[in-house]
């Protein structure tokens, strides 16, 4: 049987080859749409997302116009439910919708290294920790920007110099830049000294989160500063609430590509089928049964559907993997990052819609009457 469908696909090769490229297109598309769905999920849920909170100054919304006392971190950290506090200075080169965006976190350098899922690849935190000006990039960002450690990169009018490059448990924050909270307080021209543009607050274990974030907005009240508390993966939900709208229309066109892929693979069975009925009614006349005739077209429908989505699937994971994308707005990122998940759901809707959109041909292939089909 194996060897009848492989003669057939390469007795029409040029109707075959155009198939199985429409669906790896398709399917290219879709893992792309997943990859950025994917990363949305990861940047909004979890662990880190529910039980970390950000305390962000009130009605504000691009990181360069948040603009906290630091000193409030002392005042957060004797509410009860707090386990820590990390001021973080944000600075980004660009507070809308990006694909190429570059975002600085400034922190100490000895909570960065306890509280972020971050591991160098490159590099040593020695480094990182002695040189005020010294920074440590994550590898998405190393990837676009061509940066290795001992490099000087410059952006606006922040220049450091690279002691290191770091992968994460954690897709976006290899999109991150982190430097030391002094250096970015007294860059020339950012003005923030004894300012942070926000507070990363951890959480105890039995911690009521929401009930600490209205706690902490109630202490912080009298302040100079207003402030407004969220769970981690709310606030970031928030800050990209116009990409969220718009992954979930590109949602949408995954389906389509599905779609697409379904219509592409029946028309060319469709196809087969008619250009070869009087073979089908032979194959009856010599004791091919029904059943066996339908394994044959839908054999023939899936192993199409299936080649092109691997090949499909493996170019778009292939890209995924090189380029380093992410897309980007207010000092949040989405990473696009290929994954095991990521493959096997474009394998296994690939084989699906191939059974599927054999079906109706594989169903008249083995019904087709003897002697009209000759005729």
């Amino acid at each position: 049987m194996h060897n009848y469908v492989f003669k057939t696909l390469w007795r029409y090769r040029t109707r075959t080859l155009l198939t199985v490229t429409g669906t790896a297109v398709a399917m290219f598309v879709f893992c792309f749409v997943g990859s950025v769905q994917q990363g949305l999920d990861q940047l909004t849920s979890g662990i880190d997302a529910d039980r970390s909170l950000i305390v962000f100054q009130e009605n504000r919304f691009c990181p360069t116009s948040s603009r906290l006392p630091q000193s409030y971190a002392d005042q957060i950290k004797k509410i009860d439910g707090v386990a820590g506090v990390m001021p973080i200075q944000v600075w980004t080169n660009n507070c809308r919708a990006s694909l190429d965006i570059v975002v600085f976190n400034g922190a100490d350098p000895d909570q960065i290294q306890a509280n972020r899922p971050i591991q160098l690849v490159e590099g040593n935190w020695s480094d990182f920790q002695s040189r005020r000006d010294a920074a440590i990039v994550g590898r998405n960002v190393a990837q676009r920007r061509g940066i290795k450690t001992g490099d000087q990169f410059s952006i606006g009018n922040i220049s450091v110099n690279i002691a290191g490059v770091f992968r994460s448990a954690v897709p976006s924050e290899e999109n991150l830049i982190y430097t030391s909270l002094d250096f970015l307080q007294y860059t020339r021209g950012l003005d923030t000294a004894g300012l942070v543009t926000q507070h990363e607050v951890l959480l105890s274990e039995d911690a009521n989160p929401d009930l600490v974030a209205r706690n902490i907005d109630k202490t912080l009240r009298a302040g100079p500063v207003a402030t407004k508390t969220r769970r981690k993966g709310v606030f970031q939900a928030s800050t990209l609430s116009d990409l969220v709208d718009l992954i979930g229309f590109a949602h949408w066109l995954g389906y389509a590509s599905v779609g697409l892929v379904l219509a592409l693979v029946a028309t060319t069975t469709v196809m087969s089928v008619q250009d070869r009925i009087k073979e089908y009614a032979i194959l009856q006349t010599i004791g091919v049964g029904p059943f066996r005739t339908l394994r044959l077209v839908l054999a023939e429908s899936t192993l199409l559907c299936v080649l092109g989505g691997i090949a499909g699937t493996g170019l778009a994971l292939l890209i995924l993997g090189l380029g380093g994308f992410a897309i980007g707005a207010e000092g949040a990122t989405i990473a696009f990052r290929p994954s095991v998940n990521l493959f096997a759901s474009g394998v296994v809707v690939s084989l699906v819609v191939g059974v599927i959109s054999g079906l109706a041909p594989a169903v008249q292939a083995a019904t087709v009457p003897i002697v009209r089909a000759l005729n």
